[in-house]
Parts: C-alpha cells; structure tokens; sequence
C-alpha cells in the first residue's frame, strides 16, 4: 500500500496491507487507528487476552505478528482513546466475521482458490450493445434448506445457476453480501466491508458460487454500500474514539435510515470505500457494482434543498474513474433518485462516470399505470410515453426490483388493477412492455412466476405456487419472453437513438401502443391493448417491404389466455399490419425484408 496515496485517497488496494493477513509466520495484524493511544489484539489464539500491537509506518498504523493466529480463528482489536478507555471492535478490513449475533472478525484465507473463469472474463463487457437481463437475488430467501436454514453459497451453487440459465437471465445482482449484523436490513447496514456475510459460509464458497456462475455464462453483480455504515459500535462508528470514518456533526453524521454517513472528505475514508469496491471486484471476480442511495451522495442527506456535496461528488468521479482504470469491463451501476445530470456520462466528459444508472422514474409511472383502473388510463396513457422524452439523457436499467415488493407495497402482480383473474394478464402485458422499452434490464426474485406475497426476507420464495396453472404458465411466460429478449438483437441497441420509435403513441381512446426497436438482422415490433375492451380491426404501418412472424403473444392459452394456442391473426397487407387485440395484451412480432 503506498501510505501517500491512502492519505491523498487515491489508494484503491488498502485490503493487501491491512487486515489479518496469513504468513509462513502466523497472522500479521495491522489496523489504522490515528487517534488510539494504545492498540492491542484480542482472539482465540491469546485466549482473549490482550497482545498489544507496535506503531508502524507514521505512528498512526498499529502491527503485530501473532504466530499462533490461524485461520478460522475470532479476533478483535481493542483500542484505546485518549482518556484511557477501550472499545473492542471488528477489525474494518477483516476478510470474515462471525455469525450474528457474534461480533468478532475472523481470520480467512482469501488467497489460493483455483478460479476458471479465464474465458468469462476475457470476453466479459459492460454490454452496451448486448442483451443484460438481471436476477436480483437476496441469497438467505431465494430458497431454504428444509429446516428452514440457510443454504451456503456452495450448496445453492448448482440450483442457482440451473434455474437462472433455464429462466433466461444473464446477469444475477445478489443484494449486499458483506456482513451485517441485522437480517432485516438486507444486507445494507454494514459491519464488515471486506467480510462476506457468514450466513452463507465462507470467502471460499463465494468464490466457487461465482465462478460457477461465470462458468455457466452467468454474470454477476453485487449491491455495494459507499454512503454510509451501521452505527454499531464494535464496527465503524468512533473506530479510534474518535469519528474517524464519519462526519464531526450529527447534523449531517446520520442519515434517514438510523444510520452514519462516510465522510467523504477524508482521504483514508475515500481509500477504504473505494478499496472495498476493487477488492470485490478482484478478489471475488464480481462484474460489476450496483452502488445504493447515490443521491445521497449528490446531496447533503439526499435532500437537494440542502445542496451539492461537492467532496462527495468529486470522490464518485475518482472512485469510478479509478475503478474502470482497473476493471474496463465491469459494470457500475447507480442507484439514484435524483434529476442529477450525466451521472452515466465519463468523468473525462464531465460526467459521474457510471455505465448505467437505475430508472426509477420509468418504474414509479410504470406500476402507476397499471395500478390506476382501466377507465382512467385514457388519462394517464402518457405515462407510458414519457420515459422516453428523457431516456437519452443517460444510460437507464429499467429495474422491478426488491423495493418494489415490500412495506405494503404488494408484488409487482398483486399491484395489477382489478381482481384475480385479470392481474396475470396484465402482467405479462407489462413485463413484454418492459422487454420492448428500451434500456437493460432488472427483475426481482419471485415475480417470475408471479407471487403474490411480499418479499420477507425470513421466508424463501413460494415456489409451491408453480403447483397451480396460472402461476406455472406466468413462468413459462416469462422464459419465453426472455428467450426473445436474449434472441434478437434490436433489443440489444438501447443507447442509439435510430434503434427505436413510437410506432403507435397516439391512440389514447384505445389504451394502445406500438414499439419499434430496429436491427439490421431484423425488426421487433410490439403491440399492446392495456385497455380491458377488445380493440377490433387495429392497424399501424410496418412498411410494404416487410413481412411480419409472430414472436410471441401474452394471451395464448399456454401461458392462461384466452387465445387458443397458435389461432393468433393478424393480417399484412399494404405496408399495415392489422390485428384484433384483445383486452390486457401485448403481442410481440419479428419484422424482416
């Protein structure tokens, strides 16, 4: 590590010289603690007695080599403040830490496991131009052992990459896997920034349930936290008696969610938050980083009547810049609320320096629509259509995601207007709109087969479901229609602007609408009805030199329409393609010369 840069904040490899490091000698401590006036070691291997550890390098580093410190063995530091008194803490850089409610870090060896993912990562990109269809999985409720515990990366390994091969996605972002010492706070209030969470093995099972992911062709990105940390004091908070990782004042120390803001002003802050994104990136092999609540980080506690928080914004632009400078093909992804501009626009170009950045807006109109009654969304048709007055402005995901199924929100399906029956139809009427708009895209765990039960992060999924029709058939509905996604590329070109147009946006009165998504290998046409009257004798121009094949169409009775399966018509004639439509559909067509 180069002590210069760490205090500059340019240092994006803090975890090789701090931490619990195994040597041929035993474990080499080293922590960073300015303020301490004495730091001492703690753990299995002393019998919890205190080893005190020696000033390095400027003074405010503290070592120690402890040869009888193996791995698998609990440690803490203890530090002392000024006045003589001690807190015992985790250890900020530790590879592991035990299982809550323990709290004490624990020594691993993250060093020596054989990866084979050299081909995945040689052809790996940050698809731009190719299809990305995410998986968000929180790892404890994808599914349980029948005991109701928890599978451990390696053992879900097998089931995981099956299922999602066999679904059709391509990218899995697993919500936070760094430790954390509450279930309910998924993952985002966090204690150990180097240290995956225990509740599902060790560093070595993470690293084989990656590279089995890669191996299938699967990518996968993880939910990563620069904004802020638990406010446990055995973690972050007051690490050297003194604030060391946060803000001096409580005015701005803690944000809406209980917890303490980084201090993004400090240079060793900035080196430890950006360490922690490159050692999941080259440690683990992720792909790529969805990082949460950045608008907290454009402004002042997310709050934009309070002002740009220049240190901070200044330190997305480094850290990003930083991060595509050693992982050119890794995905970093934004999770923002905000107006803020060009957050996906290079840094060199004035930008955050962001490949992608969540399309929340989109998502808020989206389920807006579908949740107002079918008699008002004549009103509401441009809801549907405004995204797209916006949409070149910056690289978008168009994410369904685990926000939106919880807190009395209900699912995605149960959130459809109307009662039972008419809410799958619907659906799948929304995810092929979600297919055919342009911009990557995000689905939750569960709302492929249309649960109908908010996500609790204590239960696995309802996977019983699939036992009944209509939940079965939205299943094969969606792979299916993520097998097209995957298939043809106009779906691919988001970001280019003669890829896509309003074939229809025009027909309020009928609740209609056609999207255009254009290739060279051939066009994707797709229509839809959200109204719930039949639309008899539709018709929008395709062009006389093109023919149109059915892809794909929501109400075909094999996935519980009323469509007998293969009885679709649709009719080409004068540069038109003309169709009866019936209530709550999409039907998605592949147009070629």
């Amino acid at each position: 590590m180069d002590i210069r840069k760490f205090y500059e904040g340019n240092e994006f490899e803090a975890y090789e010289y701090l931490g619990a490091h195994l040597s041929g000698e035993g474990t080499v401590f080293r922590t960073y603690a300015p303020n301490a006036s004495k730091v001492a070691v703690i753990g299995d291997f002393s019998d919890w007695k205190e080893l005190t550890m020696n000033a390095a390098e400027d003074g405010r580093f503290f070592e120690l080599v402890v040869s009888g410190a193996k791995d698998g063995m609990r440690y803490k530091y203890r530090i002392y403040d000024k006045k003589g008194g001690f807190i015992d803490h985790c250890d900020p850089y530790g590879f592991g830490m035990e299982l809550r409610p323990g709290t004490c870090s624990v020594i691993r060896d993250i060093s020596g496991f054989e990866f084979h993912d050299s081909e995945w990562l040689h052809e790996r990109s940050v698809c731009l131009d190719r299809a990305l269809n995410i998986y968000e999985v929180h790892l404890g409720s994808w599914k349980k052992k029948a005991d109701d515990s928890w599978f451990s990366y390696a053992e879900i390994a097998d089931e995981l990459v099956g299922y999602v091969s066999e679904m059709g996605y391509n990218y899995i972002e697993l919500m936070p896997v760094s430790e954390h010492p509450c279930d309910e706070s998924w993952g985002y209030q966090i204690t150990g920034f180097f240290a995956p969470t225990s509740r599902y093995g060790t560093p070595r099972e993470l690293m084989e349930l990656v590279d089995k992911l890669h191996m299938a062709g699967i990518g996968v990105i993880v939910d990563f936290v620069p904004v802020h940390f638990a406010v446990d004091h055995y973690g972050l908070t007051e690490y050297d008696g003194t604030k060391l990782y946060e803000y001096p004042s409580d005015d701005i120390g803690y944000n809406e969610w209980g917890s303490r803001n980084f201090n993004h002003s400090k240079g060793e802050v900035r080196s430890f938050i950006q360490s922690a994104a490159d050692y999941w990136l080259s440690v683990y092999h992720f792909d790529g980083l969805r990082m949460d609540a950045v608008r907290n980080m454009i402004y002042w506690n997310g709050d934009e009547r309070r002002g740009e928080n220049k240190n901070a914004i200044e330190f997305l632009k480094s850290m990003n810049s930083g991060l595509k400078a050693r992982h050119s093909t890794a995905i970093i992804a934004a999770e923002d609320s905000s107006a803020y501009p060009r957050v996906t626009a290079p840094v060199f170009a004035g930008g955050l320096g962001f490949d992608y950045k969540w399309d929340l807006g989109w998502m808020h109109d989206t389920l807006e629509y579908f949740q107002s009654a079918p008699m008002y969304r004549t009103r509401d048709y441009h809801k549907l259509t405004f995204s797209m007055l916006y949409f070149y402005n910056e690289r978008f995901i168009m994410p369904l995601s685990h926000d939106e199924v919880v807190h009395g929100k209900a699912t995605v399906a149960q959130k459809m207007n109307g009662q039972y029956q008419v809410k799958f139809p619907q659906a799948r009427a929304l995810y092929m709109y979600m297919i055919a708009h342009p911009g990557k895209k995000l689905n939750f765990m569960g709302s492929e087969f249309a649960q109908l039960r908010e996500w609790d992060e204590k239960r696995q999924q309802d996977w019983d479901m699939l036992k009944y029709p209509l939940h079965d058939s939205f299943c094969e509905y969606v792979k299916k229609l993520n097998a097209v996604y995957l298939e043809y590329k106009a779906l691919h070109y988001d970001y280019d602007s003669t890829n896509f147009e309003w074939s229809d946006c025009n027909a309020a009165e009928r609740c209609v609408y056609a999207i255009r998504r254009k290739a060279a290998e051939g066009d994707i046409l797709a229509v839809f009805n959200f109204s719930d009257w039949f639309q008899f004798g539709y018709s929008v121009r395709i062009g006389a030199e093109y023919k149109a094949e059915l892809l794909l169409d929501s109400d075909d009775q094999l996935y519980s329409g009323s469509t007998p399966h293969g009885s679709t018509k649709f009719s080409c004639a004068n540069g038109s393609i003309s169709m009866d439509i019936p209530p709550f559909s999409g039907r998605m067509f592949l147009l070629a010369k």
